[in-house]
C-alpha cells in the first residue's frame, strides 16, 4: 500500500507566487540599471578628466618655477633688491616693480606668455593669463592634437599669507582648466613663496 500524501500540505510555489516575484525583482533590477545609467550619464569621461588635470599640473608647474623676484627681471637692480621699493636698494623704477599681471609698457613690456623679446619672466606676469583653443608647448607651437582645441586654463595669482608668511611674500596659484564635459571645470592650487628674491633666469 502507498503512503497517503497529506491534502493540506503545500507541494511548491502557486502560479501567483512566480508572478510576483518576477514583478518584484524586475523592478528591481529596473531601479539598479537606471541608476547606473544616470550615474553614466552624469558622470565625465575619465579621459578628459586626466587630460585637463594633466594641462592644470603643466601650467601649475610652469608658473611655479618662474623667479619671484621684488623688480621685474630685466630691471638692472633686480640682482640685488631688497625691496620692491624705488631707489638704490630697491627697483630703479616704478614700472619695474613686480605686481600681479604682466607688464604692458616698454622697456619691461609688453610682456607675453611665448614673447621672443618680452616673455613671462615672473610668477606675477602670469595673473589673468587665458591660454584657449588649444594647447600651445612652451616654444609658442600648437600641440597637434585636434582634441585639446576645446580645453581652456585661466589662471590667477593673488598674495595669500602662509603659515607665518606674510602675503606679499608668499602667492596663491590658481589655475582652472574648462572643458564643455567639465562641469564645473578642473581647479588646481599652488603657492609659490619668496625664498629667493634675487634670482633670476
Amino acid at each position: 500500500m502507498y503512503p497517503r500524501r497529506d491534502a493540506h500540505r503545500p507541494c511548491g510555489a502557486t502560479l501567483i507566487e512566480l508572478i510576483m516575484f518576477i514583478v518584484v525583482v524586475g523592478a528591481a533590477v529596473t531601479g539598479v540599471l537606471g541608476a547606473i545609467s544616470y550615474a553614466t550619464r552624469a558622470s565625465v569621461d575619465p579621459m578628459i578628466q586626466k587630460q585637463a588635470l594633466a594641462i592644470a599640473e603643466a601650467v601649475l608647474e610652469e608658473i611655479q618655477l618662474m623667479p619671484f623676484t621684488y623688480c621685474d627681471p630685466d630691471d638692472p637692480q633686480a640682482a640685488t633688491a631688497l625691496s620692491s621699493a624705488v631707489g638704490a636698494n630697491g627697483c630703479t623704477a616704478a614700472a619695474s616693480i613686480e605686481n600681479p599681471g604682466a607688464e604692458a609698457t616698454p622697456p619691461y613690456g609688453p610682456e607675453t606668455r611665448l614673447s621672443a623679446t618680452t616673455p613671462f619672466d615672473n610668477v606675477n606676469d602670469y595673473n589673468g593669463f587665458v591660454m584657449a583653443g588649444g594647447v600651445v608647448d612652451i616654444a609658442g607651437n600648437p600641440v597637434p592634437l585636434p582634441e585639446l582645441a576645446a580645453y581652456t586654463a585661466t589662471v590667477a595669482v593673488a598674495g595669500q599669507a602662509l603659515s607665518g608668511i606674510a602675503a606679499g611674500e608668499s602667492l596663491l596659484v590658481t589655475v582652472t582648466v574648462t572643458h564643455p564635459s567639465l562641469n564645473p571645470g578642473l581647479v588646481l592650487h599652488g603657492y609659490r613663496v619668496r625664498y629667493a628674491p634675487n634670482a633670476l633666469p
